[in-house]
């Protein structure tokens, strides 16, 4: 089991996405890999598992983890280039705090064409606040916030990681998403993001 060596808000969700892993996975993806630390869970749950990420510093990081399984790769790549990855190819594709860094639905779609016929694309994202009810459900979360990250020792991540700002409100990303990517489910969870889940049709889809 992989042990995870610091907490924040997207690490919070890497047991939702897990949990999305089909049954008999056999090759998965993980865009925007960071420093590998999910790619490096996926190991437990797919047979093979691609980490790619077009930060070289990062790459650099996740192949030099001690821990990283016999089944992990990891491919300084961008996602979104055509050519670079093989399109249909992974029965499950995660991307956390990654598509709001791209175009949206470029990024969405590209991440759909990765996926294989009958394969699962989980996206963890986040949204812009626009509206009263998106300010109070958001306020919610900072006790939740707060709790976590004192029973994890506080909120930490990678050095180097990439941000981005967020454009997007919680109303237009769930549209799109759904317009992209018809019978996705989408929720929005207290801590600051959604998770979107969809099934791509055995015969195509997107």
């Amino acid at each position: 089991m992989v042990t995870d060596p610091y907490w924040n808000h997207n690490v919070h969700h890497h047991p939702a996405v897990l949990a999305a892993v089909p049954d008999g996975c056999r090759t998965a993806l993980d865009a925007g890999c960071g420093d590998g630390l999910l790619a490096r869970k996926l190991a437990a749950r797919s047979a093979s598992v691609t980490g790619v990420d077009r930060s070289p510093e990062m790459i650099e990081l996740a192949r030099g983890h001690a821990g990283v399984p016999g089944n992990v790769a990891y491919l300084e790549a961008d996602y979104l280039a055509y050519g670079a990855l093989p399109e249909r190819a992974y029965d499950f594709v995660s991307a956390v705090a990654v598509v709001h860094h791209a175009p949206f639905e470029e990024a969405v779609t590209r991440l759909a064409r990765l996926t294989a016929p009958g394969g699962r694309l989980v996206i963890v994202g986040m949204a812009a606040n626009r509206t009263p009810l998106d300010w109070l459900i958001s306020a919610c979360g900072v006790p939740a916030s707060l709790l976590h990250a004192r029973r994890n020792g506080g909120k930490r991540g990678p050095v180097g990681m990439p941000m981005e700002d967020v454009h997007m409100s919680w109303g237009e990303i769930r549209r799109v998403l759904h317009r992209l990517l018809p019978g996705c489910a989408v929720r929005r969870t207290l801590l600051w993001r959604y998770v979107m889940v969809w099934d791509r049709p055995r015969g195509g889809g997107p």
